[in-house]
């Protein structure tokens, strides 16, 4: 029989149409009729069977008895967790228990719904995620700008007329920040409708070798070519904000903050010629629409969020910011309904600081990297519990070593986690997952930054195994052991959830329920199981939704349900200025933050480093630490290798196959070189995501193929000092042959 399934494994979220076989998926193509995907499908995709089956999952939780880690049932498991978090919380604080969030959260309904649920409920400030090892300077900068660090503007793929790509490769990741499935098709038909392709990146990407214009910097000097960009736009008069004017404050005060990015100045800091930057700059202005997009490789650098920040400026000076073919603000089914446009409470960072090395907050966020020394610091507040969820840090963040040891001293620790990794080994309780088949999907984040609004839903398409509990369960149960209500049903915390909501649906005024009966609403609902009606309750009260019988033609769960490809919901449209929530209610071009961030841009004219510098790199049949066990995934260029241009090779004597040793501010790190000139001169590159090496772990096929840690280079100091983002990307190393 066939099964629809949304493809969990990347932020494309492709539709699947999988064949099983029994209870098992025995193979996936694209699902042609999807509204979104159109029967697009990927390497990871074609792999989701194999990825299901694993046989590395694990198939029950994992207690620790005796300093080894055994299986046990779910009752004891829970009633553990139970029994050693309150306790902590009562000596020594909520701060005292961490919470650690990994990227695949946003890939689960699971991950989206519950850990908010759990961190309200444990009043922790002791909160780290990927965002800090990943895309945390967008969410600052759109907070600083915008009011809302989720008002994230993504490109209008299918209508720009020049594409503006910095420090992002989506032949290989297939997007992200920018939900697109396809991305490489949606790049080659910008081309063939006579559009424009500029690529920024150190590196010739399979992405670059598409553009029309590579141009290749020194790494991690994005936010200066951006800067110049906008410094030709104000001294040769091309901005035109347009129908925006009204809704921007400060950009005389931009004009003066890039006054001395000259493309000069900034030529010779990134190593391009200046001409390249006026003329970049007179096309972005003269092109009918244009849309400039910035990922990872521009925000895993010292100047990240000013990057970030730059990006914005100029689609708001060339007047794309918020039109059709520039960049626009995606409305997912389950975002709140519009509301009136006006002055909004605003967004600050810094409202409380790390307690070791006084990092501030960003978002309710520490920085990934000041895990380690927040476990390790004895005092008030020391982190003594860790709740670890779909994330794998020893391996993601900086320093991956020094984190080991420190998981190590835990008094107790929780991991969600499909695999016994490099860090859910160091857990006293693991609650594992079932396979992606048999679970629900509905994607909360990506759809909020997708290129086209619609709405997909895909129940299980293998029923769940016995003994497994549902990803959904699972969550529900861990909050109630965590947060002293353990025994109580499941189902109580999406009742709790559904109950708050609607009350504060009810009394609010501009809601499509106002003055309704709660309780009638709640009784209403449909779905099989909690996470279904919170499902259909976030629908409903949507921009799209029924709102519950006013508009028979809105959504609902059983309207999505009766839609199994999906149902569009149209091009991206302008938003503005209702989704602003600044409190001048306009778009503060240039907030205090950031303009307090500048000298320290300034002084980056004048930086010349002459040794090497280290970027990460993507791979198409990968995804961070995710697929490295999966046999299919595992060859072509998927793999641990050290990337060096002929010249740099040359010059210190280093020759194809060769091993060497890398050496930066946290360690070293021995790798084989491949010699190939799609790096730049002055440019190595080492993977993100390998360094399986590390003992009592259960993951067959990566250890047979560990590779290196390229974190383990990085001593967890280099920061965004704005965001907490650890730089990633453009840091110095030194290279030794080993013969």
């Amino acid at each position: 029989m066939s099964a629809l399934r949304i493809c969990p494994l990347c932020e494309a979220t492709c539709g699947l149409t999988l064949t099983v076989e029994g209870t098992r998926v025995t193979g996936a193509r694209g699902d042609r009729d999807d509204v979104f995907s159109q029967g697009f499908i990927c390497p990871k995709g074609a792999s989701f069977g194999e990825v299901d089956a694993d046989p590395d999952r694990l198939t029950a939780p994992l207690i620790r008895r005796e300093g080894r880690l055994v299986e046990a049932g779910w009752d004891e498991a829970f009633e553990l967790v139970a029994e050693r978090i309150r306790p902590v919380v009562e000596t020594y604080g909520a701060d005292a228990v961490g919470v650690v969030l990994g990227n695949p959260n946003v890939h689960t309904m699971a991950g989206a719904l519950y850990p908010p649920v759990l961190l309200g409920a444990l009043h922790t400030r002791s909160l780290f995620t990927a965002s800090t090892l990943d895309q945390m300077p967008k969410h600052v900068s759109s907070g600083l700008l915008f009011g809302d660090p989720f008002a994230i503007p993504v490109p209008d793929l299918d209508r720009t007329d020049h594409l503006l790509l910095l420090g992002a490769n989506p032949l290989e990741s297939n997007g992200s920040l920018c939900t697109a499935p396809d991305f490489p098709g949606r790049l080659r038909a910008l081309r063939a409708r006579g559009g424009t392709l500029t690529v920024v990146d150190p590196r010739r990407t399979r992405t670059a070798k598409l553009a029309d214009r590579h141009l290749a910097p020194r790494p991690g000097t994005d936010a200066l070519l951006l800067a110049a960009l906008a410094h030709v736009l104000f001294e040769e008069k091309l901005t035109s904000p347009g129908e925006l004017a009204d809704a921007v404050e400060g950009l005389a005060d931009v004009h003066e903050a890039v006054r001395e990015f000259t493309p000069e100045a900034v030529g010779a800091a990134c190593d391009l010629d200046p001409d390249e930057l006026r003329a970049l700059a007179r096309e972005l202005a003269a092109a009918p629409t244009a849309a400039v997009y910035g990922r990872i490789g521009s925000c895993t650098v010292e100047h990240g969020t000013l990057a970030s920040w730059l990006v914005d400026v100029l689609n708001i000076l060339t007047g794309n910011l918020d039109r059709p073919g520039g960049a626009l603000f995606p409305l997912s089914a389950t975002d709140r309904a519009p509301r009136p446009a006006g002055p909004g409470r605003g967004f600050e960072i810094g409202r409380w600081r790390s307690r070791v090395g006084g990092h501030p907050e960003a978002k309710s966020e520490l920085p990934a990297a000041a895990l380690a020394e927040e476990i390790e610091t004895p005092g008030e507040g020391q982190i003594r519990a860790l709740i670890v969820c779909a994330a794998n840090p020893v391996l993601s963040a900086p320093d991956g070593d020094r984190l080991d040891r420190a998981l190590a001293g835990l008094d107790f620790m929780v991991s969600v986690d499909p695999y016994l990794n490099e860090t859910s080994r160091h857990a006293d309780v693991v609650l594992p997952p079932p396979p992606p088949s048999q679970s629900a999907h509905f994607d909360f984040a990506f759809n909020a930054l997708a290129v086209r609004n619609q709405v997909r839903y895909t129940r299980p398409a293998v029923p769940l195994a016995e003994g497994r509990l549902d990803e959904c369960e699972i969550h529900a149960r861990l909050v109630l052991a965590a947060t002293g209500m353990h025994g109580a049903p499941p189902d109580a915390v999406d009742a709790m959830v559904i109950d708050r909501t609607l009350g504060k649906a009810v009394a609010d005024p501009h809601s499509a329920v106002h003055g309704r009966d709660a309780k009638e609403l709640a009784a209403r609902l449909t779905g099989g199981s909690g996470p279904e009606r919170r499902l259909d309750m976030m629908l409903r009260l949507g921009p799209y939704g029924d709102g519950f019988g006013a508009d028979p033609e809105g959504l609902s769960l059983e309207r999505v349900l009766a839609h199994p490809h999906g149902i569009d919901l149209g091009p991206l449209r302008p938003r503005l200025p209702q989704v602003l929530r600044t409190r001048s209610g306009r778009i503060e071009l240039l907030p205090a933050p950031i303009a307090e961030d500048l000298p320290r841009l300034r002084a980056a004219l004048d930086a010349r480093p002459d040794g090497l510098v280290l970027v990460g790199r993507r791979h198409l049949r990968s995804n961070n630490s995710w697929l490295h066990n999966i046999p299919s995934l595992n060859g072509g260029s998927n793999r641990c290798t050290l990337h060096v241009h002929p010249e740099d090779a040359a010059r210190l004597g280093v020759r194809e196959g060769d091993l060497v040793r890398v050496t930066a501010d946290g360690g070293a790190v021995e790798a084989p070189v491949e010699i190939t000139d799609s790096v730049r001169t002055g440019v190595v590159s080492l993977p993100h995501g390998w360094g399986h090496d590390r003992p009592d772990t259960r993951l067959g096929v990566a250890a047979g193929r560990p590779g290196v840690n390229v974190n383990q280079l990085l001593d967890g100091s280099r920061l965004d000092p704005l965001s907490g983002t650890a730089v990633l990307n453009g840091f110095p190393v030194e290279l030794v042959a080993l013969r």
